[in-house]
């Protein structure tokens, strides 16, 4: 195979795993696509050199997306450990309206820790404070 043949080849390879990468869910899918395509095209050009362009194709492609897909999936694993982290945040979390003189609202967030609640400045209440309670700190 001539090397320019190859060449065009690698690169379409490595074009349609971007397009098909676009499309993948996970980033353990893209990553496979991604390794596969460049693995296939570096192990392409190894092979050449050696004669056997082909079977360094597969082999690099295999390995190439193996590693992507190792690489993607602790980057999804990561993600994941973020939206949960995320979500435990959210639910212990309490947001009081506190109505002003003025008629104006500031919101003053509270986070429950076992059964208490922890204000913004760091002051803890023993029970879910009173908006008269946070109006002192936070109101005007």
């Amino acid at each position: 195979m001539s090397k320019g043949l190859l060449m065009v080849l690698m690169t379409g390879i490595v074009i349609a795993g971007l397009v098909f990468a676009a499309g993948c869910e996970s980033d353990a899918g893209t990553g496979a696509l991604l390794g596969t395509a460049a693995g296939a095209g570096v192990g392409a050009i190894v092979g050449n050199q050696s004669g056997h362009a082909a079977g360094g194709a597969l082999i690099g492609g295999a390995v190439g997306g193996g590693t992507g897909y190792l690489l993607g999936n602790e980057g999804d694993k990561k993600k994941e450990k973020a939206e949960v982290q995320s979500l435990r945040s959210e639910q212990n979390t309490v947001t009081v309206w506190i109505t002003n003189s003025n008629g104006s609202q500031v919101p003053v967030r509270l986070t429950k820790s076992g059964p208490n609640f922890i204000g913004p400045r760091g002051e803890i209440y023993s029970s879910m404070p009173t908006e008269e309670q946070l109006k002192k700190l936070y109101g005007m």
